[in-house]
């Protein structure tokens, strides 16, 4: 009996030692480590603009000019293409030129012409056609009194067959200097037209290779550095053109008018031809060996 006392003593006291010991192991326990991961926030990466590079030496100022207009564009070329912009601008002006002095010469002389082929028309001889025209400047009026010259010196011919083509010959020779003179200047014209275009060409390439020399000294194709060179070449380009095309245009309708004014010409040395025949044939010619006999006959 006292051993199961004794006992349950012990059994007693082993409870309480653990009931105290319990809760104080439980305040001295270290806390349980937080195992929860941050989140962080990554920043999205932003584009990086493109860089330029500078050429060796001074900064680039990658600006367009202000004048693009055609004397802002002259004024900012280079000194050869001015010179080409020059020579085509004078190459025009000469062309309009030579356009209204032989328009109002070729006007004038046709007309002259045509009012002196109508009164040889209605002369019935030489002397009547003469009368109808006198001191007449225009080339009717030199082919009348080249006919009266050659009758004249042939007057002591045997043949009238013979002074007809000596007369006649008078009048082609005359009616050949009347269109090499009518034609004088406009050789200019047809140079202007062949030639301007090629001029225009040349300010062209130099300026597209000035554009070039732009690109290569600032490594970059920007707009500003081409502009002003392409702008340059594209109007010594229209300066040829606008020299050119006119030229050619007037050159040809010369050429029509100078051949018509020709044409005009040869009627008026015909209608000369026709009188000279008349008169040989009621014996004019005799009347022209007996004037130049008398001076002859008086003399001896």
């Amino acid at each position: 009996m006292r051993c199961s006392a004794r006992g349950r003593v012990r059994l007693t006291a082993l409870a309480v030692i653990l009931a105290l010991a319990v809760p104080a192991m439980a305040q001295t326990a270290p806390p349980a480590a937080d195992v929860s991961v941050p989140t962080v926030s990554v920043p999205a990466p932003q584009a990086t603009p493109p860089v330029v590079a500078p050429a060796a030496g001074a900064p680039i100022a990658l600006t367009l000019p202000r004048d693009l207009s055609p004397w802002g564009m002259f004024m900012a070329a280079d000194i050869v293409v001015k010179a080409v912009m020059v020579g085509l601008a004078f190459a025009s002006v000469l062309t309009w030129t030579i356009w209204f002095a032989k328009a109002i010469e070729l006007l004038v002389a046709r007309r002259r012409l045509a009012r002196a082929i109508g009164a040889l028309d209605q002369a019935r001889s030489l002397a009547d056609g003469i009368a109808r025209l006198p001191d007449s400047d225009n080339g009717a009026a030199a082919l009348l009194r080249a006919a009266e010259t050659e009758l004249r010196l042939s007057a002591g011919a045997i043949e009238p067959i013979g002074v007809k083509e000596r007369i006649a010959s008078r009048l082609e020779r005359l009616e050949a200097a009347a269109g090499r003179r009518m034609i004088r200047g406009t050789g200019i014209l047809a140079t202007i037209g062949a030639t301007a275009p090629f001029v225009g060409l040349f300010g062209t390439v130099w300026g597209i290779m000035n554009s070039f020399i732009g690109i290569s000294k600032s490594h970059t194709t920007n707009l500003a550095v081409v502009a002003p060179g392409i702008a340059e070449a594209l109007l010594a380009t229209a300066l040829g053109l606008v020299a050119a095309i006119p030229a050619v245009v007037m050159y040809n309708l010369f050429s029509r008018w100078i051949a018509g004014y020709r044409a005009l010409h040869a009627d008026a040395a015909a209608e000369i031809l026709r009188l000279v025949s008349r008169d040989l044939d009621r014996g004019a010619f005799d009347q022209f060996s007996a004037a130049a006999r008398r001076p002859a006959a008086a003399a001896e």
